[in-house]
């Protein structure tokens, strides 16, 4: 029998026609070009996190609406969903395509300049690519060669299209990436910046204005995709003609991979399921746009990140979390620059989630509110849908990867409010080595009471409880690549606070653990402490007698009673 043509992974890849014309795999979410098409409104708007997808959506839709591409039909799209029931507008379109990422966002002129130069390149690609369906193409690519048009380019998209009877598909990806820019500077300057590009005669609401305008002669399709909902609001009438479909049910799997995708993904590139040591759905599913959506989705970047490193190494990886979530670390820093932001995050960290509503557009200068904070942490994958909750919803972290997110924040938040606190790396190494190796717990617990608990700020004393202390713990722990430390692990009956588990690529790990945290004011009566102890191993009892952690002689359990922020007890659960 002949072995299997396994297809390449298209990790970090968006172009549609080289996936598809380059024997790469590619997940058919082709079924919404139909849905999208038999929309009323022909002007769309959807959203969704970053890394979800987005830009090879869009490059699908260029690819199916393109009248260029109508001899490549077959070939790109045959054997997908929309190949096997094409809808009556494929290939009728001339596709405008805009790109707003990297815009100079350093000074107010420096945007104009940059803003106006993308709009006069695309304007300028699109009379290229189409210079034989536009009788007078040489003239208006040769005036845009020659002249800073800016974005009064547009208009001489939209009258060639008007005078040839051509059809334009507009495809505005990162619409709002610049806003997002300005909004995380924090400060007074940005917003102001901000709000004068998209107030009345800014030159962001101009082109907006402009595009809405050409409908009235020009036949059109418009799809708008970002992250966040933000300049909707702002831009009102500017543009107030899309239809927002990011939390429609329906369109809650257009982004993002079901657990069949990620099945069959790995079946087609030959993934061996036998280096998966890990819960994939922990670690990178959750996601949910809707509540009554029919599955969650995994974040397609962190999945084809890990398959990656699987194909590549030909072994378990030894990273599982892709280090571009460092980008959202810094968005997520940059966004809680006040009190009251701060504390939602703190709070939605000690309880894994928080109850709130999701709301579908908001201003800038709501933004230290906290509900619209919250939705704003929704849009940008930090949190997601878990349950309804009386009219509301109840959400909470997706997943694992976001969660170290999470745990990464509040250390450096930590350190910057507490200039005494101190890592010292090699003996925090050392300290982890020994619990892994030799089960010395007290060396880990005795490094993390004298270089930070004892060390903290008055502010975040505010916050100290064992909650706070599992933060903590789990961020030190997570600086080490021995352990995969879990929070809130499922052991029925109940949850551990911590369970460290093994790092899959270090089975020699000779210990797991599973640590109960109590907390205590330094006064404490020794009765009080007592009291403490036996709940912890109750609780100990319970999580040990689940299936998942019983009759395991390699796992190891504690109590650790932390009394006011410089003395602690351990009690190890003989096993």
């Amino acid at each position: 029998m002949e072995a299997k043509k396994f297809k390449r992974l298209p990790y970090g890849s968006s172009n549609y026609k080289s996936i598809r014309t380059q024997n790469y795999a590619y997940v058919d979410k082709t079924m919404y070009i139909e849905m999208l098409e038999n929309e009323p409104n022909p002007n769309l708007f959807f959203i969704r996190p970053r890394k979800f997808g987005k830009s090879l959506f869009f490059m699908t839709l260029s690819c199916y609406y393109d009248m260029n591409e109508a001899e490549n039909f077959e070939q790109l799209f045959g054997d997908l969903y929309i190949g096997k029931h094409p809808t009556p507008e494929r290939n009728s379109y001339a596709v405008l395509r805009f790109d707003f990422s990297g815009l100079d966002t350093s000074s107010e002129e420096g945007f104009r300049v940059s803003f106006n130069e993308n709009v006069q390149m695309a304007v300028r690609s699109f009379f290229n690519m189409y210079a034989h369906v536009f009788s007078q193409a040489d003239v208006y690519s040769r005036e845009l060669s020659e002249n800073k048009l800016g974005i009064m380019a547009l208009d001489k998209a939209f009258s060639a299209a008007e005078q040839s009877n051509v059809k334009i598909y507009f495809i505005i990806d990162e619409y709002d990436h610049f806003a997002n820019d300005l909004i995380a500077m924090g400060n007074r300057l940005g917003k102001d910046f901000y709000k004068t590009m998209v107030s009345a005669n800014g030159l962001v609401r101009d082109f907006y204005e402009r595009i809405k305008n050409s409908t009235k002669f020009v036949s059109s399709r418009t799809f708008i995709t970002g992250i966040s909902p933000v300049m909707l609001d702002d831009l009102t009438s500017g543009y107030n003609i899309s239809t927002n479909l990011t939390l429609e049910e329906q369109y809650n799997e257009m982004m993002g991979f079901t657990q069949s995708e990620v099945d069959w993904l790995m079946e087609e590139t030959g993934v061996n399921p036998a280096f998966i040591t890990i819960d994939m759905t922990a670690y990178y599913d959750g996601y949910l746009f809707n509540k009554d959506g029919a599955n969650r989705v995994y974040n397609p970047a962190m999945v084809l990140y890990f398959f990656e490193q699987i194909l590549r190494q030909h072994k378990p990886p030894m990273s599982i979390i892709d280090e571009n979530l460092k980008t959202d670390y810094g968005r997520l820093k940059k966004l809680t620059q006040n009190d009251s932001n701060r504390a939602t995050v703190i709070q939605i960290i000690k309880e894994d989630g928080i109850i709130a509503e999701v709301l579908n557009k908001f201003s800038v200068d709501t933004l230290n509110d906290t509900d619209y904070f919250i939705s704003l942490l929704f849009y940008m994958g930090l949190l997601t849908i878990k349950e309804p909750v009386m009219g509301k919803m109840r959400l909470g972290i997706p997943n694992y990867s976001i969660r170290t997110l999470y745990w990464e924040y509040v250390m450096k938040f930590v350190r910057e409010q507490s200039p005494a606190m101190t890592i010292e790396t090699r003996h925090l190494d050392e300290a982890i080595t020994a619990l892994a190796m030799e089960g010395d717990l007290e060396r880990f617990i005795a490094y993390v009471s004298e270089h930070a608990l004892s060390k903290l700020s008055d502010h975040d004393l505010q916050h100290f409880d064992e909650k706070y202390i599992k933060i903590l713990l789990l961020a030190y722990l997570l600086m080490s690549r021995i352990y995969v430390p879990m929070s809130e692990y499922e052991a029925v009956p109940g949850r551990t606070d911590i369970y460290l588990q093994r790092s899959p690529s270090l089975p020699q790990v000779k210990y797991e653990w599973v640590f109960e945290l109590k907390y205590c004011k330094a006064k404490a009566k020794s009765s009080e402490i007592t009291k403490l102890q036996k709940e912890g191993e109750e609780q100990i009892k319970q999580y040990l007698s689940s299936h998942r952690l019983s009759n395991r002689p390699d796992l190891k359990a504690a109590v650790i009673i932390f009394i006011g922020k410089n003395k602690y007890r351990i009690f190890e659960h003989s096993i």
